[in-house]
């Protein structure tokens, strides 16, 4: 089945765990893919593996350190020059951090990695994805978002007592469905569509990157988990099953839309986030329409 014929597909994260078999997956099935990874030998074997596990050639890799603003900045810029159009930007990459990192822009970690580049790069390619309509985006979210809570007060968690791993992936996972939520509204009419989903725990490195404690329970945690093709099956169906053409503004699980917590539906907290975000990545703070 070739869903994708003819389509171009960007996804980020795309070196390892359910956004590697995601993007073979949609290979497979037909899409001119670009993948975006941190390392560049990685990235090229990757491009490689996909193509020769999926028979298209026309797989293409793009490195850049998705917690820079500026690297994302080029990524977006460097998207756009080769490719005239965008079908499906699958926004995948993340990660968990037991202790609290600042990124070169004096960002924490984990909310600018899992967050912002979200935000931004999704921005930068919102004119190409309206062009390119009926076009759609899949933010990659996760069950965390639960027990997350948005510091509003203080999102980079500056002061130590408040930092944890745990809290601020919370935290983040949260803010990929506010604002999921308020960039649907903001689609609307448009053709492009925006929906989130939580891919089950997989057994991936995802989380492995950390020491102690931390790396022990992930490492545990995964020998109980889905495989990176069960994780990433339903990924794969919003960016390409004919089913969801038109569907917007929803939270999947397993193929199916489901109910996100009540704090992912305050619309006060989905605007007043993204007018954070435009403020921390250089974007104009415009008004939902």
């Amino acid at each position: 089945m070739k869903n994708l014929a003819g389509k171009t597909v960007l996804v980020t994260g795309a070196t390892n765990g359910i956004g590697k078999a995601a993007a073979l997956e949609l290979a497979k099935q037909g899409a001119d893919l670009v993948i975006a990874g941190r390392d560049p030998a990685r990235t090229r074997a990757t491009v490689e593996q996909i193509r020769d596990q999926s028979g298209n050639p026309a797989v293409e890799g793009m490195v850049a350190d998705l917690s820079s603003m500026a690297e994302v900045r080029r990524l977006a810029d460097e998207f756009i020059q080769k490719h005239p159009r965008l079908d499906v930007l699958l926004n995948n990459a993340g990660g968990i951090f037991a202790n609290r990192q600042v990124t070169v822009d004096g960002y924490e970690l984990t909310f600018a990695f899992n967050h912002l580049s979200y935000f931004l790069l999704t921005n930068m390619l919102l004119e190409t994805l309206k062009a390119s309509a009926p076009a759609r985006i899949v933010n990659v979210s996760s069950g965390a978002h639960s027990f997350g809570r948005m510091n509003f007060a203080d999102l980079q968690m500056s002061r130590d007592y408040e930092y944890g791993g745990g809290r601020a992936y919370g935290q983040s996972k949260l803010a990929n469905l506010l604002f999921t939520y308020e960039l649907a509204r903001r689609l609307a009419g448009t053709g492009v569509t925006v929906n989130a989903v939580n891919p089950g725990t997989v057994a991936t490195g995802f989380g492995e990157n950390n020491s102690g404690l931390m790396k022990a329970a992930m490492v545990l945690y995964h020998r109980f988990s889905l495989t990176p093709e069960q994780g990433a099956d339903t990924l794969v169906y919003l960016a390409a099953s004919p089913e969801v053409e038109g569907i917007t503004g929803k939270y999947w699980i397993k193929r199916k839309p489901a109910a996100s917590s009540r704090a992912s539906y305050e619309e006060s907290d989905q605007k007043h986030l993204w007018e954070i975000s435009a403020q921390l990545t250089g974007l104009p703070v415009s008004p939902a329409a």
